[in-house]
C-alpha cells in the first residue's frame, strides 16, 4: 500500500523496469552487435567486439602437463596486479617454483583487465599458445606478455624462474574453463560483477594437473561473456575449422546508442560520473560496480521529491559509492531485507521509517531484476547465434556462470534463468557456477593448451610422409617425364612403367563432321550405349546407362562382352535403330596397346574387374564375336578409344586448342598430341599423334617408392593387382577413401582420435568413401554435417575429432592433386620443349568425379601446376560427356578422313 500511494515511486519503478518486448528488442540489437563484431568488414566499427582467443577446444579430462604438479598463474587485476603459484606438490609437500632449477613451468597468464591492440580499440589479452620464439597474436600489446616473457623464460640474469608461458587468457574463458571439468562440455561463460577465487587448503587434481588455489583475489566487477563460436564465422582469425572461443567483450554493447530505450535518468548520471563517459553502457547496467550507484541515484530523486526520507538530511547520498552493491543484494532478501536496509541507512545518518525502507527494498529488487533480464537478453542472443550457426532446432549446452551478482542472490539466478527461457525458447542452457575461474580456468587452459600441442605433434608426425615439398613434386615431375621417354622409344618401352601407346588419332574435329554415330562407354561398373547426332547446329544425343554385375567383371570375357552386346540390342530396339548400321566409336577405358584405330589389344584389367581369357585380346574382335554370338550383325565398330582419348576429343570439338585429355575421377589416365617424329613405336615421321600415356602404372619400377607411404603400402595390399597402377592408388577416387580409412585407424590407435575407442565399423574395408573426402572438405561446411556424416558410419565423433578428420582427409585429396599437377607439368613441358616455343598455350580437356566434385581438387591441382610449369599458360575445360561423345566425335573424324577427296 505505501508503494502504491506514491506516484513517484511507481514512476521509478516503472522506469526501471523492462517489458518483455523490449528484451526481445535487445536480443536482436545484441545479435546484429555479435555479427558485426565478427565480420572483418564491420569489426572495426564493432562495440561488441568479438574477439578470437584462440582456445578452439575445452578440457576432455585427459589434460596433463610435462610434469604432474607443475605450474604458474598470473593475475593482473584491474587495480592490484599480483603473481600467485600453485606450486608443485610431491606427497603434500609444497615446493616454490625456485626449487625446480632449470626445469621449466608451464605458465598461463589470468588477465581480466584490457590491454590496447595495435591501432585498435582496447582489446582483451587472448590466450596465446606460444611455442620458442613464437609471439603472440599481432593486436596484444602493452600488457604483460614482455614482462612475462623476460622475467619468467630462459634463464639469462635478472630473470626470476624458468617457465614456458603457454598461453594468456580472459578471466571470462576461465571460468567456461573451469566449468567444462566435470565430463560435459561448457560452451559459454558469464561474469556478473566480482569474481573470487576462495582460498581452499589442500590440492587439487585436474586431469593430471596438480595445483593450488591462491588466496582470496578480487578481481573485475565488470560484465563480458564468451562461447564457443564456429571457427569459420570469426573473421577476425584465420582458422577456418572447428571452433573457438570468442571474447564478446558486452560490456561495450549499447555505445553507439542501441539501448538508449532502455537507459534512465539514474543510469545518466551514474555514466556521467564514471571515469569513462558514454562508454561501457551495458556494464553499467548490469555490472556489480554501478548497481550500487543506479540505486543512490534513484533514491536522491524520491528523496528530492519527497517521497523518501522526509525531515532528513539526505546529502550524503550525493556521495559516490556510499551504497555498496553488496548491500543492495542483502537488502532484496525477502526474510531480512528490510532490517538490512534500515541498517545500511542508518549507517549513512539517514533515519528511515518502515515506508523508506520498504520503498528503498523495492528500488533495489528492480534494479537488480533489470540487470539479471538484460543479462539474460544477451545469454539468450549467443544461444540463438550458436544454434543457428549449428543449424540446430534446440540447442542443449551448459553455462559456466561467475561474479558476485550471480552468486549474491537467488532472485538474480532465477530471473536470469526463467527470461533467458522465455528469449531463447529454442535452447535449453544449463546454468553451472563457477569456482575460481581464473585459478583452475587457467590451470584447465594450460593442461588443454599442452595437451593438444602434443597431439599436434603427433599428428603432424604421422601425416608428415604425405606433405610433399615442392622439391618432392619437381623429382616426381622429373621422374614422368624420364618414363615419357623411355615408353616413346621402340628399344625402351618395354621397360617403362609410363607405356606411351598410340591411339592412331592423329586429327582432332574441326567443324565439318555430320551424321548419326553410336558411342559404347566401358570404364567402370557402369556401360553406357548412346547415340549421337553431330549437325551443323549443334550435337544432340540420347544414352542409356546399365549396370555390370560384379559375377560379370570378375567372370568370364565371353559372358562381359555377351552383356555389352545385349545392352546395345536393348539400346537400339528402344531408339529404333535396329534396322540401321551406324558407325560405332567403343570407348574402352583399360590399359590397351592400339595396333590401328579398331585394333587395341587389352594388357592388363584395372578398376577391379578381371573378366577371364581378355588380357591379350584385341577387345575390338571380343566385341564382333559376341555380337555374332547373338546374332547382331549391323555393327561396324571404327574406332576404339581410350575415356581419356574421348574427353580430349569432346573438348577439342569446343576449343581448337584442346590437346591433352584428363581423366580424375575412379581411375586416372592422360593422354596428349605428340609429335609423331618422337613416337618411336610407330612408323611415319610427319604430324602428330595422340598418346595414351595410361600414367596410372607410373610407379610400378618403383621410381615413386619413396612417396609411398606405409598407408598406401596397407592399400595396395588388399587390391586384386598388388604393386600395379601405383600412381594410380595414389590418386584416384576409388582409392583416396581407403587411404583415409588407414590414417583414421592409426590415429584412433595412438588415443588421438575418437578417444581412441576401437572402431569395428572402421575396420571395414571401403566403408569410407572417397565421395565423403568431397562432402567433408566443402567450403562451409558445418562440422555438425561432418560429424553427422561419420555418425552414418556408426563413428561417434566429437567436434575435435570432426576438425581432425577433415585435416586428414585434406591432406590426402591435396597430395592426390598435387601429385596429378606433377604429372601434368611433365607432359606440357614436353610439349613446350617439342615445339621450341618459349610460352605454350594449351588447353586441357578434363573429366572424371573426383575432379567435377570435389571441392578443392581442381584448385589444388592448377595451382601447382603453375608453380611446376611457368613458362605453360594452361586452360582446364571440363568435358560433358567425353567418353560418349568423345568416342562419336573419333568416329566422326575417321568416317570423315575416309571420305573421297
Amino acid at each position: 500500500p505505501a508503494l502504491m500511494s506514491c506516484p513517484q515511486v511507481q514512476r521509478a519503478l516503472l522506469a526501471l523496469t523492462v517489458p518483455l518486448e523490449t528484451l526481445q528488442a535487445v536480443k536482436g540489437r545484441m545479435l546484429q552487435a555479435m555479427r558485426k563484431g565478427l565480420s572483418r568488414q564491420t569489426h572495426a566499427q564493432a562495440n561488441v567486439r568479438m574477439l578470437p582467443t584462440y582456445i578452439c577446444s575445452t578440457p576432455n579430462g585427459t589434460g596433463k602437463t610435462a610434469q604432474p604438479g607443475d605450474g604458474l598463474l598470473y593475475y593482473p587485476q584491474r587495480r592490484t596486479p599480483r603473481w600467485t603459484w600453485p606450486w608443485g606438490c610431491w606427497g603434500g609437500v609444497h615446493q616454490s617454483p625456485a626449487s625446480y632449477g632449470v626445469h621449466k613451468l608451464p605458465c598461463t597468464a589470468c588477465a581480466s583487465p584490457q590491454c590496447r591492440g595495435r591501432g585498435q580499440e582496447p582489446a582483451p589479452l587472448a590466450p596465446a599458445v606460444v611455442s620458442g620464439s613464437q609471439e603472440p597474436p599481432p593486436w596484444v600489446t602493452d600488457c604483460p606478455w614482455d614482462w612475462v616473457r623476460s622475467r619468467f623464460g630462459g634463464s639469462a640474469t635478472g630473470q626470476l624462474y624458468h617457465v614456458d608461458v603457454v598461453a594468456l587468457m580472459n578471466d571470462t574463458v576461465g571460468t567456461m574453463m573451469t566449468c567444462s571439468m566435470g565430463g560435459n562440455p561448457c560452451e559459454i561463460a558469464l561474469v556478473m560483477g566480482e569474481q573470487w577465487a576462495p582460498h581452499m587448503p589442500g590440492w587439487w587434481v585436474l586431469g593430471g594437473l596438480h595445483w593450488c588455489s591462491p588466496p582470496s583475489l578480487p578481481a573485475d566487477k565488470g560484465t563480458n561473456s564468451c562461447f564457443m563460436a564456429e571457427a569459420q564465422q570469426v573473421e577476425m582469425a584465420e582458422e577456418t575449422s572447428g571452433r573457438m572461443c570468442v571474447n564478446t567483450e558486452w560490456g561495450c554493447f549499447g555505445d553507439d546508442g542501441t539501448l538508449n530505450d532502455v537507459l534512465t535518468s539514474y543510469d545518466q548520471h551514474v555514466d556521467q560520473e564514471s571515469s569513462n563517459p558514454g562508454e561501457k553502457r551495458f556494464e553499467k547496467l548490469v555490472g556489480s560496480l554501478y548497481l550500487g550507484e543506479i540505486v543512490r541515484h534513484a533514491l536522491t530523486a524520491l528523496a528530492a521529491e519527497k517521497a523518501l526520507f522526509i525531515g532528513s538530511s539526505v546529502a550524503v547520498l550525493r556521495t559516490k559509492d556510499v551504497l555498496k552493491t553488496q548491500q543492495v543484494l542483502e537488502i532484496i532478501d525477502n526474510e531480512e531485507g528490510m532490517a538490512k536496509a534500515r541498517r545500511a541507512l542508518e549507517a549513512l545518518g539517514l533515519q528511515p521509517n518502515e515506508r523508506d525502507c520498504c520503498r528503498v527494498q523495492q528500488i533495489c529488487r528492480v534494479v537488480v531484476s533489470r540487470a539479471a533480464a538484460l543479462c539474460a537478453a544477451g545469454l539468450a542472443a549467443i544461444l540463438s547465434h550458436m544454434c543457428q550457426s549449428r543449424e540446430l532446432e534446440q540447442l542443449v549446452v551448459n553455462v559456466g556462470v561467475d561474479g558476485e551478482l550471480y552468486r549474491g542472490h537467488s532472485r538474480f539466478r532465477e530471473i536470469l534463468q526463467s527470461v533467458t527461457g522465455l528469449l531463447a525458447p529454442e535452447c535449453t542452457a544449463t546454468l553451472l557456477p563457477s569456482v575460481d575461474g581464473t585459478g583452475r580456468g587457467a590451470a584447465m587452459v594450460t593442461a588443454v593448451a599442452l595437451r593438444l600441442a602434443a597431439q599436434r605433434r603427433e599428428v603432424d608426425l604421422l601425416l608428415a610422409p604425405l606433405r610433399l615439398s615442392r622439391a618432392d613434386l619437381e623429382r616426381v615431375q622429373a621422374l614422368m617425364r624420364r618414363e615419357m621417354e623411355l615408353g616413346l622409344g621402340r628399344e625402351t618401352n618395354a621397360n617403362a612403367s609410363v607405356r606411351m601407346l598410340p591411339t592412331y588419332v592423329r586429327g582432332t574435329p574441326d567443324g565439318t563432321e555430320r551424321g548419326e554415330f553410336l558411342a559404347l562407354d566401358l570404364g567402370g561398373t557402369n556401360f553406357r550405349v548412346l547415340v549421337v547426332r553431330v549437325a551443323q547446329d549443334g550435337i544432340r544425343m540420347a544414352s542409356e546407362i546399365y549396370v555390370i554385375p560384379t559375377t560379370i567383371t570378375q567372370g568370364t570375357g565371353q559372358a562381359l562382352f555377351d552383356h555389352i552386346i545385349e545392352c546395345i540390342m536393348d539400346f537400339q530396339l528402344k531408339q529404333d535403330l535396329m534396322e540401321q548400321v551406324l558407325p560405332l566409336g567403343f570407348t574402352f577405358s583399360f590399359p590397351c596397346q592400339q595396333l590401328g584405330l579398331d585394333k587395341a589389344v587389352l594388357l592388363t584389367w584395372t578398376k577391379g574387374f578381371s573378366a577371364s581369357g581378355c588380357v591379350g585380346q584385341d577387345v575390338v574382335q571380343l566385341l564382333r564375336e559376341a555380337a555374332q554370338r547373338k546374332q547382331h550383325l549391323g555393327l561396324k565398330v571404327v574406332a576404339v578409344v581410350n575415356d581419356t582419348v574421348g574427353t580430349m576429343m569432346s573438348c577439342g570439338y569446343d576449343d581448337p586448342k584442346c590437346e591433352i585429355g584428363l581423366i580424375v575421377g575412379t581411375g586416372t589416365n592422360a593422354c596428349y598430341m605428340e609429335e609423331m617424329q618422337n613416337v618411336g613405336t610407330v612408323e611415319g615421321e610427319q604430324g602428330r599423334m595422340c598418346i595414351n600415356m595410361e600414367w596410372g602404372a607410373f610407379g610400378d619400377n618403383g621410381c615413386l617408392d619413396d612417396i609411398f607411404t606405409d598407408f598406401d603400402r596397407l592399400v595396395d595390399e588388399k587390391t586384386i593387382n598388388v604393386g600395379k597402377q601405383r600412381f594410380e592408388k595414389l590418386i584416384s577416387g576409388m582409392y583416396l577413401g581407403e587411404i583415409v580409412r588407414h590414417i583414421l585407424l592409426a590415429l584412433v590407435e595412438k588415443q588421438l582420435l575418437f578417444s581412441g575407442k576401437p572402431c569395428p565399423k572402421l575396420q571395414t574395408r571401403d566403408i569410407f568413401q572417397t565421395k565423403f573426402l568431397s562432402t567433408i572438405e566443402i567450403d562451409g561446411l558445418g562440422l555438425r554435417q561432418v560429424r553427422a556424416i561419420l555418425q552414418d558410419l556408426e563413428l561417434q565423433a566429437s567436434f575435435e575429432d570432426s576438425v581432425l578428420v577433415r585435416e586428414v582427409c585434406q591432406t590426402v585429396s591435396l597430395r592426390a592433386a598435387q601429385l596429378c599437377a606433377a604429372g601434368l607439368a611433365a607432359v606440357v613441358e614436353k610439349m613446350r620443349e617439342n615445339r621450341g616455343l618459349a610460352q605454350l598455350a594449351v588447353t586441357v580437356g578434363v573429366d572424371g568425379t573426383l575432379y567435377k566434385m570435389h571441392p578443392r581438387f581442381s584448385q589444388h591441382l592448377q595451382q601447382m601446376l603453375r608453380d611446376l610449369a611457368p613458362n605453360c599458360t594452361v586452360t582446364f575445360l571440363q568435358s560433358e560427356d567425353g567418353s560418349g561423345k568423345g568416342a562419336a566425335l573419333v568416329a566422326a573424324v575417321a568416317c570423315r578422313e575416309a571420305e573421297p577427296q
